[in-house]
């Protein structure tokens, strides 16, 4: 007769959360929906109810800090952008279409769809070269973006490319905006809460990098440069793609003139035109031996 193994001494003397959730089976009487015989944190609808918001935030801040913790995700360059710039070729098909359709109002908005396009192809070699480049320092660097479509899109293909990882950190929005196929699987999150997701966009960035944009990216880049303004933010590169969309939009010059920031503060940002140009911003900035981000429990420097 075979004896029983010996247990361990390591050996767990309760049984896991996913040990009694798997085991939890109600009885017939208390299976239904209305029942409220089901282990708290098995209980979607309890979840969910309004008095739980703290508890749901916590959990929005620990789902990305671990799974990036367990992936080894130390340093991260963040790429922003407009989810309506077109690849290239869409663009330039779309402007074919207009012009066949003889519609002078369709023809201008392709034409300024076609000229922006080529910031998707920045994204894109820029996202290539970030992960190309730094396999071989002791700090690899990961491009993160918010996980949609146009410059986001662009930047994790970038990355996919030439065989690396990426993170995408998508948002639920009252229009469903689906992540890109770009994204590594394990590195795809999705966020309720915009406040968490910008704050894991910062917690390991070494870098943001800003291409053209509307709202959303402007929200991003402003929350950023005030972080790094008033000192709550460790100060870090923030390259603005393509001075002229930037200068036009943005009369960076007047606030200084108006005193409503300093001169000193237009140094917290600058203008590059290529990707090749962002990363030897980068490489200058740090140079190639990139110490460790200063990531912690819940990054220090946030």
């Amino acid at each position: 007769m075979t004896a029983p193994p010996k247990p361990l001494l390591g050996e767990r003397n309760f049984p896991s959360a996913e040990q009694e959730a798997r085991a939890a089976a109600a009885p017939d009487r208390y299976a239904g929906p209305e029942s409220a015989y089901r282990l708290a944190f098995t209980d979607s609808a309890f979840l969910v109810r309004e008095e739980l918001r703290p508890v749901r935030m916590q959990l929005e801040l620990l789902k990305a800090e671990l799974l990036q913790q367990e992936q080894g995700i130390e340093s991260t360059v963040v790429i922003f952008g407009s989810a309506r710039i077109q690849p290239p070729e869409a663009a330039a098909a779309a402007l074919a279409a207009a012009r066949g359709a003889d519609d002078a109002q369709a023809i201008r908005r392709a034409e300024m769809a076609a000229s922006m396009s080529r910031y998707y192809d920045e994204a894109r070699r820029f996202g290539a070269l970030i992960t190309s480049h730094s396999r071989a320092l002791a700090t690899p660097i990961y491009v993160v973006t918010g996980g949609g479509p146009g410059i986001m899109e662009a930047g994790n293909r970038g990355a996919f490319e030439v065989g690396g990882k990426s993170l995408g950190l998508n948002i639920v929005l009252p229009h469903e905006q689906a992540p890109n196929p770009y994204i590594t699987p394990e590195l795809c999150f999705q966020f309720h809460y915009f406040a968490l997701r910008k704050m894991h966009f910062l917690m390991r960035s070494i870098a943001l990098v800003c291409f053209p944009g509307g709202f959303g990216t402007l929200d991003e880049l402003f929350e950023t440069m005030t972080l790094v303004q008033t000192g709550k933010s460790r100060k870090r590169p923030i390259l603005l793609f393509g001075r002229a969309f930037w200068q036009r939009l943005i009369d960076f010059d007047y606030l200084v003139e108006t005193g409503m920031i300093g001169a000193a503060d237009l140094g917290l940002f600058r203008y590059v035109e290529t990707a090749e140009e962002a990363w030897e911003v980068l490489a200058a900035h740090y140079g190639f031996d990139l110490p460790v981000t200063g990531i912690g429990e819940f990054a220090l420097d946030i």
